[in-house]
This record gives C-alpha cells, structure tokens and sequence, in this order.
C-alpha cells in the first residue's frame, strides 16, 4: 500500500510539473494617459494604453497567467480596468470593477493585476471606472486551445476586429449630463470604429474643430486575404452605447463560438452583436478576386443617428486601398426589426460535442424588471424599483471584512408585482429609490435571473439591453416575447443544449431567462452593458462564498473604510 501511495505521489508531481511546463506568464506594462487622437479624423482626447487605443491585445494559450503592471498617468482621474469575459477564479480582487471588487488607481500609482486565463476563447478588456470606455480604453483578449486539441472547425487563418462607437464630446461633458437636472442624454455617437478607425464627415465639424480628413489614423481599416482561404474572424463589441449589424459585403459568415463557447454552427449575412459580446465567424475568400468588399457596421435597435462604420476586406494582390467597385457598403436589415435580432439570439445552441447541461432545476429564482425612473429630480434605470449606487468601500472588502454599515443591509427586491404591471403601458410609479443592497446568494446553489423588459416612460419605445454576468458563465435558458409568466414559461427552457455566455441581449418588450452556478467565491457585478444605463443605476451585485476568499490583497484597498485595513500585517 506505501508502495502505491508513493507511486501516486510520483504521478502527482509530474503531472504538477507538466502543467508548470506548459503554462506560461505573459508580463505586459501599461501606461495610462490621455493623447490626442483622430481615430474617425476628428481630433479630441482619448484614454490611451501606451499612447494607443485600442489597447494591445493579449495573447495567450489556456491555463497561462498574465500580469499587467498598470501605471495611470492620468492627472485628475482614476483607473481600473475589467477583464471581461475572465471568470478569475480564485482571484475575485482583480476583476477590475471600481467600487465592487476594487478600490481604484489613483493618479500616479501603479497597480498589478495577476490571473489566469482557463477557457480559450475571444474576450475583452476595458475601463470600468466613470466612462472611460468610451474614451477609448479597451482591448482584445484571445486564448488559444492547448496544444494538441483540434476544434470543431477548419480555417487557414485567424484575425480579429474590435468595434465601437466614438463621440466628440469628453466624457465629463457625456457623464455631467446625465446626472444633471435637467437630464441632457449622451446622444447618438458621431462614428463607429472598426479596430479604432472610422471616418466622420469632417465638413459637417464645426469650424473650430481639428478634422482632417487625410490623417492616416482614420485611414480605413483593412483586412486581407487570399483568395481560397477560409478565415476564422474574431468579432467583439466594445460599444457604449450601440447595438450594432456587421457585414462583408457578398460573404456568408458561419457563426461558431460566442463569448468563448462553441456553438451549433449557423449561417447568417450580416450578425446582430451587442455591447460585451464576443464571437467568432468563418468565411471564405471564395468572391471575384479581382475586387475589394465592404466591411459594414451599423446601428440596429435604435433609430439611427450615425452613419455606417466602413472597413475593406481586401483580396490580395488587389492594393489594400482600392475603393470596392460600389458606392454604397452593404445597408443593415431596418434597425427597428426585433424579431430579426431575437431569431439570432435564439437560434444560438451549443455545439453538439461541447454541451454542458444545465442543472435541471434551481433553487432561487429572481426576477429583475428594467424601468426607467426619477429619483430626486435626476432620470435613473431601476431594477424592481431600485438604481444601483456604489458604496464608497468596495463590496468585495465590505462583505468579507464585515463591514455592515458601509452597505445598505436590507435584502435586494426578488421581484416585482408581475401579476398587475403592464409592460407596455406608462409607468404608474415612475418614482425609485436609490440603494446598495445586495443579492447574497447559497453558495454551489443553482440561480435562475429572469430580465424584463418594458416601456420606457414618455415614449412608446422598449430599448434592448445587453447584460453581462462577472466572474460566471450562464445558461440561456430562453428569450420570450411580452411578459414573463413564472407559471407558464420555464416549461420552455431549453434544457438540452443551450449556449452559455457571459453577456446576453434582453429585447425590447422582451424577456431573458438565464441559470447559473454561484459557484465562485467573491462578489459579482452584474449589469447592463451600456455605460450610461450603468451610471444610471441598472445593475445588481451578487455575493457568494466570501467566506471561502482568501485573504485580500492590500493593493486593492485605500479608499471609503478600507484605508483602515492597509496598516494591517
């Protein structure tokens, strides 16, 4: 039996070293300031890493570490930074999301994040303290497969694109705005950008401002290829605002992972992506290849207010910058068709060899109605009558170091009077309450979260929110249209082979039900996508297993009440 033992030992040790000896440390350092940018021929102020936006993308393979030493070089402004889609388990402290799992980087400090990335797949990162992610700090995470696995599809090669939307305006202006009285909205954005280029009609600037229409950072961007060759393209949206269409003009596209799952391939000729979401399209260079094509974004969703974001897929030996023979790039489907984009959402299922089944049932059920309010005068998004605000102490210290008076105590409200609310009348209480309470969930129990949508006051509009989920992946279980019936509808969940995800849309006078494991010690935000719907209250924090989290790093604590843990050894 000691002979067994011993032998089980050994095997235990050299499987330890093969795993130290494939997996590798990725060291990045970053500087954070503001430049002067052009990325659409405007020039205005950016939020830069190493005096570029987008960021640098990070790569690496699955089960590497990465860490990022951060420097922010912004005078009068702090920093933190999310990594989006990153589950950081065993690390909640660098989720990079101010107020919750993190104190932010004040002007002139450093700051290091350390994580692992398990999943492979196509990820994000960006700003998640004010609205510094439309001001341009973002960028690309891509996590290959270990060597040796081979994934469900076929291509010559891989490339990416990043997309977002741009506005003049700082986003003091675009921030001061929406918490004034009276409310002034951030408005349509003035360009969308593809890998950080675009082009806006500089005539149209007024004449003080600085728009060059030949300076070569909004030249267009390229994407080349060789005809014949299929290519894996990696899509994320980034967007502040916009839900967005992609198109390569005359190329079908066949949709095979969503934010780092493979899905049950389908074909579509343009993809609907929202704000948070990441996926990956194959396509054949199989056109006349004496041409270049189009890349076209548009807005969908919202009536649109900004003119198509244009790129060129360009067929080698043709000259990259060789116009497409047509005038005009590829128009969206009409921007207000929600079953359109509801088709695409459902038709979304996990790749017949990579499901993961559900747990079959759940043991909490919270029903979250999206309405928009007032509050003291100032407009506000609400869930069940609630607008989120950030404690000064961070949530993760809080709970953990049981600091109860820094967080309002009161359990967050389960859910709304369904049975008697109208979705799509006029608000009858168009009044909420601010707070800080949070959702403390069992841990390794199973959560089902149902988002309702419904009429927004004063117009006859229901807009689609993209919602992202930290620290977890979740199942959809469905979308539905109207009003979620707790009786009735989850006998319609798709139990056999639903995606999972990170990020989701809720559509317009629309439901979404989605399940997950709390099984991830730390304290989550979760919230819609949109920054100003965030800073205006629509999100909620989960807690779980904060018992189980290991002791806190300092580096994450300097502000509200946690100034009093950094002289502790």
């Amino acid at each position: 039996m000691a002979q067994v033992k011993r032998l089980l030992l050994l095997l235990l040790c050299v499987c330890s070293t093969a795993r130290l000896v494939q997996s590798k440390v990725h060291f990045y350092s970053w500087e954070i300031s503001y430049q002067f940018k052009s990325p659409d021929c405007y020039k205005k102020l950016a939020v830069t890493i190493n005096g570029e936006t987008p960021g640098p993308t990070i790569l690496a393979q699955q089960g590497d570490t990465i860490v990022v030493e951060v420097k922010n070089n912004l005078l009068t402004e702090n920093v933190a930074i999310h990594w989006h889609g990153i589950r950081q388990i065993g690390t909640p402290w660098f989720d990079g999301t101010e107020g919750v799992t993190q104190c932010p980087i004040v002007p002139g400090d450093n700051f290091i994040y350390t994580f692992v990335v398990d999943r492979p797949g196509t990820y994000l990162y960006h700003a998640h303290y004010g609205m510094q992610r439309s001001a341009g700090l973002y960028g690309l995470i891509q996590v290959a497969v270990p060597d040796g696995f081979v994934e469900p599809f076929a291509y010559d090669d891989d490339r990416s694109i990043i997309l977002n939307d741009w506005w003049h305006n700082s986003t003091y202006e675009l921030a001061t705005g929406l918490s004034s009285i009276p409310f002034v909205w951030v408005g349509e954005p003035q360009s969308l950008l593809i890998n950080g280029r675009g082009k806006f009609n500089c005539p149209a600037a007024q004449p003080t401002s600085s728009c060059n229409a030949t300076n070569p950072e909004c030249s267009p961007f390229v994407l080349t290829v060789v005809p014949g060759k299929t290519y894996r393209l990696r899509i994320a949206s980034v967007t502040s605002l916009s839900a967005l269409n992609f198109e390569i003009e005359g190329h079908n596209l066949t949709v095979v992972e969503a934010d780092g799952h493979y899905v049950k391939p389908f074909v579509v000729k343009n993809l609907n992506i929202y704000s948070g979401e990441t996926y990956s399209v194959i396509f054949t260079a199989n056109q006349d290849p004496s041409r270049n094509y189009w890349l076209a974004v548009n807005v969908v969703s919202r009536k649109p207010g900004t003119p198509t974001g244009t790129g060129i897929l360009n067929y080698f030996p043709n000259h990259p910058n060789r116009p497409p023979p047509t005038t005009a790039p590829p128009a969206s489907p009409p921007w207000n068709d929600t079953e359109y984009r509801f088709k695409q959402s459902v038709d979304a299922r996990a790749h017949p060899n990579y499901v993961l089944p559900p747990p079959p049932t759940s043991d909490r059920t919270i029903i979250l109605l999206n309405t928009q309010n007032m509050v003291d005068g100032h407009m506000k998004w609400s869930l069940n009558n609630v607008s989120f605000n950030l404690p000064h102490t961070p949530y993760l210290i809080a709970v953990k170091e049981n600091l109860r008076h820094v967080f309002d105590q009161r359990p967050a409200p389960e859910t709304y009077d369904y049975r008697n609310y109208d979705i799509y009348a006029k608000p009858k209480n168009p009044n909420a309450t601010t707070g800080t309470p949070i959702y403390r969930l069992g841990f390794n129990t199973t959560v089902d979260v149902i988002l309702q949508n419904a009429k927004m006051p004063g117009n006859s509009s229901s807009e689609t929110h993209p919602w992202h989920l930290h620290g977890h992946d979740f199942w959809v279980l469905a979308h539905g249209h109207g009003k979620f019936d707790p009786e009735r509808d989850p006998k319609r969940y798709n139990l056999v082979d639903p995606i999972m995800k990170n990020t989701v849309a809720l559509h317009p006078f629309g439901w979404t039900a989605l399940r997950f494991r709390a099984d991830n010690p730390g304290v989550w935000l979760f919230h819609c996508h949109i920054e100003a719907h965030f800073s205006m209250g629509m999100g909620v924090v989960f807690a779980e297993g904060v018992d189980r989290v290991g002791k806190l790093p300092t580096s994450i604590m300097g502000c509200g009440e946690s100034k009093n843990f950094l002289g502790s050894p």
